[in-house]
């Protein structure tokens, strides 16, 4: 398992663009609007209707509720019926966006992601200057219901793929599968698959007040029971309908299936809108046998603690005792810096967006007479200044004469220190772009691990200039 920094750019909105509905449970009149998000800042939902505006990141670990959608919750503040929306968002590669609401529940539409994909797409999809992330899958991850058998695996593959299968012992649906092998198939495959319930569970859903926004026009309803003449007549007024009828594929009348398998379909959009809460594009196929937004979630939250713990440990794999890209004389030619500020001895990788360097930490160092001489431990501020100067030879590399510039701080954000280094260490540093270098500014995020642990973290920011 791995986090890798991709050639891909990240993609945002040009505009706003707004919808208009009803929630689906609530019956809420809402108003929707999509805005553009910054790089890095993923999807958030924003309730424009309380006090303050109080904004929630799109986060399976704000999951409270899954019973009839998935619902987040945070600090009293919440957002119903999520998933369509994010399947839209992820549908169209999107990576970062607003969703302001004046509502806890997005309009429902149609029961599908269709007319979020549309009002996206007027909205326009542009690129971003920062590269996306993806969580590459190596090995199999998997979660099990055991109450219900609903299970997700997740297994390696070159792209994000998903294969749903649905089973609800019922001869009305019967079993289907839908399989999503490219995210640009989305649109033309998936999003238009409207929600679906029985009939027995549309009538619990009446008793209890439920549904208030639901018509026959945005949920399509299984007749898995015999209708009664007392049924009829709830539903009758319930969807303010002069008359209901049940066809001879057994859905009640006044909409037509766009697919043989639209349930499947619509259990993979599910699926794609509830796993946009892990956080993180994952490169890995998804294989949902009987998935709900309970199961779907919990994946969500063990794949988001995975992912994070991985952020945490991602050591760079490299073999010390091989020849390295770069010997502390190579980086001389390329670096300032002499002895005692030359803090980097090998570099080993070195591509257009990272480096991969390494530090022997000895006990003659020069700071080590004085910072803590009975209990020596190297300075933080050191780690993140060997940190920084392997981010040089990265942005040194985009040039012909490295030796005649020098790179100065811009800026320091979020300096995290986990672990002490102390002499007989060794410290390995990765340095990737976090945007594409421009006028010589380099905007990167670094890490420094030792003993195989995360020891320090930084986001960094240099200019180079030249010497005159």
């Amino acid at each position: 398992m791995a986090i890798i920094k991709t050639e891909i750019k990240q993609k945002t909105i040009e505009k706003e663009v707004t919808l208009k509905g009803v929630g689906l449970h609530t019956g809420a009149e809402v108003n929707l609007v999509f805005k553009p998000g910054s790089e890095n800042s993923g999807f958030s939902f924003v309730r424009v209707d309380l006090e303050g505006s109080p904004k929630m990141e799109a986060d399976a670990n704000y999951v409270t509720s899954t019973q009839r959608g998935t619902c987040l919750e945070r600090n009293g503040v919440t957002i119903q019926t999520c998933e369509h929306v994010l399947a839209a968002l992820v549908g169209l590669d999107i990576d970062n966006a607003i969703i302001e609401l004046d509502a806890s529940e997005p309009p429902i539409m149609d029961g599908s992601s269709k007319f979020f994909v549309e009002a996206l797409e007027e909205a326009g999809i542009v690129e971003q200057d920062a590269f996306r992330e993806e969580y590459e899958v190596t090995q199999v991850v998997s979660y099990t219901d055991e109450e219900t058998g609903s299970e997700i695996i997740l297994m390696p593959s070159s792209s994000y793929q998903i294969t749903t299968m649905v089973d609800f012992g019922t001869k009305v649906l019967g079993t289907q599968n839908a399989t999503l092998n490219n995210v640009s198939d989305f649109k033309s495959e998936i999003s238009n698959a409207r929600t679906f319930s029985f009939l027995h569970e549309i009538e619990m859903l009446l008793e209890h007040g439920l549904i208030k926004g639901g018509d026959l026009n945005n949920a399509i309803v299984y007749v898995d029971k015999e209708l009664s003449p007392e049924t009829m007549e709830k539903l009758r007024v319930a969807f303010k309908k002069d008359n209901i009828a049940v066809k001879p594929n057994g859905i009640l009348d006044n909409l037509t299936l766009h697919y043989p398998n639209e349930a499947a379909r619509h259990k993979l959009l599910d699926v794609l809108g509830d796993l946009a809460l892990i956080g993180t594009r994952i490169r890995g196929k998804v294989i949902a046998n009987k998935p709900g937004h309970f199961v779907n979630t919990q994946f969500a939250k063990k794949m988001s603690k995975l992912i994070k713990n991985e952020r945490r440990n991602n050591v760079p794999q490299i073999d010390l005792n091989a020849v390295p890209l770069m010997d502390v004389n190579q980086i001389m030619d390329m670096l300032p810096h002499r002895q005692p500020f030359l803090l980097l001895d090998k570099v080993y990788e070195l591509s257009d967006n990272h480096v991969i360097g390494m530090k022997n930490v000895t006990m003659n160092e020069e700071f080590f007479r004085g910072h803590f001489p009975g209990a020596p431990v190297m300075p933080g501020v050191l780690i993140v200044e060997a940190m920084a100067q392997t981010g040089g030879i990265l942005v040194l590399s985009t040039v012909p004469d490295p030796e005649n510039y020098l790179t100065f701080f811009m800026k320091m954000d979020n300096v995290k220190f986990k672990q002490k280094v102390v002499p007989g260490d060794t410290l390995i540093f990765k340095c990737s772009l976090i945007t594409p270098i421009r006028r010589g500014i380099c905007h990167m995020q670094g890490y420094a691990y030792t003993n195989g642990k995360l020891c320090a973290e930084a986001e960094l920011m240099a200019q180079i200039s030249k010497v005159k």
